[in-house]
């Protein structure tokens, strides 16, 4: 079963953050805390972690598209092929925030995203989020667990989150309540940006 473990957004605790770095380390699933909805996470480097989440989502692994959780834009060049100012321009601008951008991705992508041309991009505006991606050193993989079809009240609330996924992952923070509304989409791979889906954030970036 799951460990649940509670987060303080404004001042994360340092053992705390640990403890969940830990546990991505040794291929571990978390769901965490974004600036939009709850996320579902793991290690970019552990195979087995991947595949788990995989299977979570019922998908095959190179068919996934899930979303690099990056602390900042600085590690962005091992994943994303060269991009141009104006587009550098829109991402420095808009993030940390509510966006996933796809971006056209790098060769040296890890072994099971090397056949993608694309990748999606986020740096979400949330020091939990952000303090484990920099801590454990490399990108978080990530899905949200927002249900599609509804907005439902578990993807929001922590102790409804860890109810229904206490079994399938191995730990749970409770950084308070999550949005409901997904990241805002944009599309930045071709030679105009294109908004995808319409979430959280403003689409009047550009």
């Amino acid at each position: 079963m799951a460990e649940f473990i509670k987060i303080y957004e404004d001042k994360p605790s340092e053992a705390a953050i640990k403890k969940v770095v830990d546990v991505l380390r040794n291929g571990g699933l978390i769901i965490y805390p974004t600036d939009t909805v709850y996320g579902l996470g793991c290690d970019i480097t552990n195979t087995k972690a991947l595949e788990r989440i995989a299977k979570i989502k019922g998908i095959k692994l190179e068919k996934a598209n899930f979303s690099f959780v990056c602390s900042d834009l600085s590690n962005l060049s091992d994943y994303v092929r060269q991009i141009d100012t104006s587009t550098f321009k829109i991402l420095k601008r808009s993030l940390p925030g509510p966006y996933t951008f796809i971006l056209p991705g790098s060769n040296d992508l890890p072994k099971e995203f090397r056949k993608k041309k694309t990748v999606g991009i986020r740096i979400p505006d949330n020091n939990i989020a952000l303090e484990i991606v920099k801590l454990l050193g490399n990108p978080i993989v990530s899905t949200s667990i927002h249900d599609e079809d509804e907005v439902l009240e578990y993807s929001t609330d922590p102790e409804l989150i860890f109810e229904k996924w206490q079994h399938f992952v191995d730990l749970v923070i409770d950084g308070g309540y999550g949005d409901n509304v997904g990241s805002t989409i944009i599309d930045l791979s071709g030679y105009e940006p294109v908004v995808i889906r319409e979430g959280k954030g403003d689409t009047d970036i550009f």
